[in-house]
């Protein structure tokens, strides 16, 4: 009797399963994308390396293109769009390439246009794995050796060491829910001759740099003589 009570149960349990998979639905079933990872800019030296990538990925472009100069141009008015167009502007005069201070007739103008986005605050909060095997890969290997207090204390402080080294890459906090959209065009007058759009997580204490809307305004008081 126990012997076959198992092959029922299993039988009953994947006819219960099943049924929770349906096989028509009057919409789209909600599903996760798979796992990707993205960059959190947390310092100015980050917007240099991204001007850095993204002239990296306009070169070829801008190399078999016929001669012409260039003209960068931040669409919006934030600290991260001018300080990001200082850096692109060095990184094409470091290129080799004529950057002009002002448009003129026969230039391609760069275009370096940033979209802020917020999210809900209550984001989910996936962090990396890892921790668990981490420490229990140190603790086997530190088996069967004589372990004197200065010895483990120095082995403590190997194992957070590598840990440490390990999980550097992942941003330190909650998920933050506001990104960054950055788009670079080259274009003139007539037509798109390359264009490129990364995506970026942004501190959310930091979104006044980022977003042009919340710029401090400047007021003029105009006196009447």
């Amino acid at each position: 009797m126990g012997f076959t009570a198992r092959p029922l149960t299993a039988l009953a349990s994947g006819l219960l399963l099943a049924g929770c998979a349906i096989p028509y639905s009057p919409v789209p079933v909600a599903t996760n994308f798979a796992s990707t990872q993205q960059a959190k800019l947390q310092a100015a030296a980050h917007w240099g390396v991204i001007a850095r990538h993204m002239a990296n990925e306009l070169r070829p472009t801008l190399q078999s293109a016929p001669k012409r100069p260039l003209y960068v141009m931040p669409l919006q008015a934030s600290a991260f769009s001018k300080g990001v167009a200082t850096h692109l502007v060095t990184a094409l005069v470091n290129d080799g390439f004529v950057v002009l201070k002002t448009p003129e007739a026969g230039s391609l103008k760069i275009e370096l246009d940033t979209q802020v986005v917020a999210f809900s605050k209550d984001r989910p909060q996936y962090r990396y794995v890892g921790l668990p095997s981490t420490l229990a890969s140190g603790a086997w290997v530190l088996t069967g050796i004589d372990h004197s207090a200065e010895w483990l204390g120095t082995a403590a402080i190997y194992t957070y060491d590598a840990y440490r080294w390990f999980t550097a890459q992942f941003a330190p906090g909650a998920t933050p829910k506001t990104e960054a959209i950055v788009t670079l065009s080259v274009a003139d007058e007539a037509r798109y001759y390359a264009r490129t759009t990364s995506v970026y997580y942004t501190s959310d204490e930091d979104r006044a740099l980022y977003d042009a809307a919340l710029q401090p305004s400047k007021t003029f008081v105009v006196k009447d003589h």
